[in-house]
């Protein structure tokens, strides 16, 4: 039986009732919890991995570039050093309050400019690596499918689990095509429920030229901060379901090592 993990981006908007997220948490199997700098707050970590914890999901930091007032999606060029210190503030700021509430944190998922830089900037998904390194060595990394940031990380010593996107559209040569073009992110739950299934079973997306891409992914992701969030979980939910494809965390057996 084909299986794949279901990630989320959570715990980003003060706007969004606590119950979006708990219609979220019921479809996915791994909750991206942002650490403050791009975006929430120790309150709504705490919230976010409470509800995480009742509904039996993985944790995960979802660190990004210091950077509030664009959501941490423009690049910024922060000094490596620099760069290092805040990923480690914000992942220990998230795994004291997982530990205060009982939790696991699991993973490390960057977020926005700093997830699409370290694709293809080996310095900085060493900065990253190093980072992380700093605060607990045995956590996962994850990481676009077919990235630079995928080989860094696993010579650096770490499990690593390879990410595709259900609501994001793709360039010919697999990268996301960029937020400034039209039809980058999907809203219609139906087309991202079948790009969610053609990746997870047969391994392929259609970019947005028409053409086929290989990919290859231990877990899907759902932005969190798409409007249609919850509909879109759903169908992708629903829809590999229907076609018996298991939905389970990467991290209990499958994944790259």
């Amino acid at each position: 039986m084909k299986s794949i993990d279901l990630n989320c981006d959570l715990g980003e908007r003060e706007d969004l009732a606590p119950e979006v997220q708990e219609q979220l948490l019921a479809c996915v199997t791994s909750a991206n919890i942002a650490c403050g700098a791009h975006a929430g707050s120790a309150d709504l970590m705490r919230l976010t991995v409470r509800q995480a914890l009742r509904r039996g999901v993985a944790i995960g930091a979802h660190p990004g570039y210091p950077d509030r007032q664009h959501f941490g999606r423009l690049e910024m060029g922060l000094p490596l050093d620099e760069l290092e210190s805040s990923l480690e503030q914000q992942i220990r700021s998230l795994m004291r309050i997982a530990v205060e509430e009982g939790a696991h944190l699991r993973y490390v998922k960057p977020h926005g400019a700093l997830y699409n830089q370290a694709a293809r900037d080996e310095r900085l998904a060493a900065a990253i690596a190093r980072a992380v390194a700093r605060v607990r060595p045995d956590l996962w990394l994850v990481g676009l499918t077919g990235s630079q940031m995928l080989t860094v990380w696993k010579d650096a010593g770490f499990r690593v689990a390879a990410e595709a996107f259900a609501d994001r559209q793709y360039e010919p040569d697999g990268t996301l095509r960029a937020r400034i073009h039209t039809g980058s992110l999907l809203h219609d739950p139906a087309a991202a429920a079948t790009q969610a299934l053609q990746i997870a079973l047969h391994g392929e997306a259609v970019a947005w030229n028409g053409s086929i891409v290989r990919i290859q992914a231990e877990t899907l992701c759902i932005h969190g901060d798409n409007p249609g969030a919850v509909a879109i979980a759903r169908a992708v939910r629903r829809r590999l379901k229907q076609s018996a494809v298991q939905v389970c965390p990467w991290h209990s057996g499958a994944g790259l090592g």
